[in-house]
């Protein structure tokens, strides 16, 4: 299973600064060559403390990209409805190249209402939106004149650039949460897939859909997913606890208050999202933990609760971890990333072949 860092931040200035935030997060991404780690992942949110830190989550990885030179840069998700697709397809290639071709893209429609309010964007353009400004940055990268006429963006004859160093393009990813149609659509079009295991997701059911889809539509293999949880990792289980209790707490409760306006409103593209939201608000470290959507505890634990999760969806191929998840201390976090790095991550290698032994088993 390949293992990857998400930074997720969940902070305010009254609790960490920008500048401090990043330089810390920046010095975890210096252990990524050391220890093996697949991938530098963050998202595109604004306005809040639940993820206004990172407004664009490439100029983030540009960063990243100079502090390793083997993980792999994915945007977790870029949001084409906030975005014109010339301006996102350009910076997508201007990344591509300083990362020497190792970004991986990943889409998503946006989730939360106070970001559409305050983009003047409504919610029911979504999937349109979604869809459309995918499609022309996928023809803006793999076509060097490129026109398309969108009901909300067109051009004509443009050529993009710099032009993607990886070719035709970077890989797609899909980010979904719980809309059945995302993960049907996803795999049809034969892009990999972004989970969340939260917000009472049927995980296995959605995945079924997704490899379903993937399948009947003719492309190789099973599919790629990716996961994201919140991970600690300490000694023991009472010290894992210890640290991570309050820190996670705080994030769901963020997460909770961020989605909470979709309890006085409904969407046709987000249908049920104000009962996930009634979810989320009932979260906490203990029923992530039990549910397998964080993974708390000593290395042997961990170990367990990774096994039993990827048995009970299904089989996934990538974890994107949160390793300084809300205000969490850097010295903290950094001790949790070595032991997972050091115990845990060699219980999921292949012998030998850098592949994974649970995914291997899971997917062949």
């Amino acid at each position: 299973m390949e293992f990857g860092m998400q930074f997720f931040p969940c902070v305010g200035p009254e609790q960490k600064s920008g500048a401090q935030y990043f330089d810390e997060c920046l010095r975890l991404v210096d252990n990524a060559d050391r220890y093996g780690w697949a991938h530098i992942r963050t998202v595109e949110h604004y306005f809040r403390a639940y993820g206004g830190y990172t407004p664009n989550p490439i100029v983030f990885l540009s960063a990243a990209a100079q502090r390793t030179k083997n993980a792999r840069l994915i945007t977790g998700a870029v949001l084409p409805i906030f975005n014109n697709p010339l301006k996102l397809a350009g910076e997508i290639g201007m990344l591509d190249a300083i990362s020497g071709g190792r970004l991986e893209v990943g889409f998503a429609r946006a989730f939360l209402p106070y970001e559409f309010a305050n983009f003047k964007v409504s919610v029911n353009e979504s999937r349109e939106r979604f869809a459309e400004g995918m499609e022309q940055v996928r023809i803006l990268l793999e076509q060097d004149t490129a026109s398309h006429a969108g009901k909300f963006h067109s051009f004509e004859n443009v050529t993009s650039l710099p032009r993607p160093t990886q070719k035709p393009r970077p890989p797609f990813w899909v980010a979904a949460i719980a809309t059945p149609e995302s993960f049907v659509a996803a795999g049809k079009a034969g892009h990999a897939i972004m989970g969340i295991p939260m917000a009472g997701g049927k995980m296995r059911e959605l995945l079924g859909l997704y490899r379903d889809a993937w399948k009947q539509a003719g492309h190789a293999g099973r599919g790629r997913v990716m996961l994201a949880f919140h991970m600690y990792c300490a000694e023991t289980r009472q010290q894992a606890f210890e640290v991570a209790r309050d820190p996670l707490n705080r994030y769901l409760k963020a997460i909770a208050a961020a989605t909470a306006d979709w309890g006085s409103m409904s969407s046709k593209d987000y249908p049920g999202y104000d009962k996930i939201a009634e979810i989320l608000a009932k979260e906490t470290i203990d029923t992530q933990v039990k549910s397998g959507g964080a993974w708390i505890g000593s290395p042997g634990e961990i170990a367990e609760q990774i096994t039993r999760y990827n048995d009970e969806v299904g089989g996934f191929e990538v974890a994107s971890l949160q390793i300084n998840f809300n205000d969490l201390p850097y010295a903290a976090a950094d001790r949790s990333l070595r032991l997972f790095s050091e115990v845990v991550m060699p219980k999921f290698a292949g012998h030998g072949t850098g592949k994974p032994s649970i995914s291997a088993r899971k997917t062949g």
